[in-house]
């Protein structure tokens, strides 16, 4: 969903919906994901963890959208929508309205390992695609998805917010201590860890009101998250006027940011 050109190029698809990868490319899938699933004990949910089980990724290759998407079917109706590197908003909302998840059918380079700017195909299907057999983040997601789709331009950067604060990098209270949901978080080597465990940044319980009021950059360890209770939050959230909602934070204000400026950052 950025504007700034990529340096990657999505591989194809056939008609099946299959792309070839080449060897090199599977093997950065197998370290992505063999230095990855050791992480989670303890530190993704339990939610995930059952998902990441339905799915059963390869470990050794890059998976084909066609077998993701029929785990996905049978569990909530969503599937996923081979895609170029970067999408427009507009195309962006119209495919999660329609209940399919964008995936860029490239991999990143082994120079950027640890840190890709842009969702790669690790990023969406290992971090996301887990709960995306959960119904109430579905149903999020794909409410979330229809109302983009309606909303102007000043209004997609404000929900933006929500989506970076939930889908992108929440975190969930469990009987267990706090566990991370957001596929920003569970496809990232570092953040997985420092999440959960660093005492730097701010945790704060969720609140919508809250969420889209504050600022965020991309291309940091993020200084705040917000945590939910249980996936009936996201549920719930799906019932309320969030552009009400936006137009109160406006008017109430932004935030001060908790990260040092940078021009391209998103605010």
């Amino acid at each position: 969903m950025s504007k700034k050109a990529s340096t990657y190029v999505s591989h194809p698809v056939d008609a099946e919906g299959n792309a070839v990868y080449a060897p090199e490319e599977n093997q950065i899938w197998a370290e992505l994901y063999q230095r990855q699933v050791p992480l989670l004990k303890n530190r993704a949910c339990q939610e995930y963890i059952h998902g990441a089980a339905l799915l059963n990724l390869p470990h050794d290759r890059v998976p084909q959208c066609p077998e993701v998407n029929k785990v996905l079917k049978a569990a909530t109706g969503w599937s996923l929508a081979p895609v170029p590197a970067l999408i427009p908003f507009d195309r962006f909302f119209h495919l999660l309205a329609n209940r399919q998840f964008p995936a860029a059918t490239f991999i990143r380079r082994r120079e950027e390992l640890d840190y890709l700017q842009e969702p790669d195909i690790f990023h969406e299907v290992f971090g996301h695609c887990p709960l995306l057999t959960n119904q109430a983040y579905a149903d999020f997601t794909h409410t979330y998805g229809k109302l983009g789709l309606e909303a102007n331009h000043a209004d997609r950067v404000m929900l933006a917010k929500l989506y970076w604060f939930t889908i992108e990098f929440g975190l969930i209270q469990t009987k267990d201590g706090i566990r991370a949901y957001g596929g920003g978080i569970l496809s990232s080597k570092s953040e997985t860890i420092y999440c959960v465990e660093s005492d730097i940044p701010l945790r704060k319980p969720f609140d919508a009101l809250d969420v889209l009021r504050t600022p965020y950059r991309i291309d940091i360890m993020q200084p705040i998250y917000f945590v939910i209770d249980s996936f009936d939050v996201l549920f719930e959230l799906t019932n309320l006027d969030l552009i009400g909602m936006i137009q109160e934070a406006r008017a109430l204000g932004m935030h001060a940011p908790l990260y040092p400026p940078k021009s391209e950052s998103i605010v």
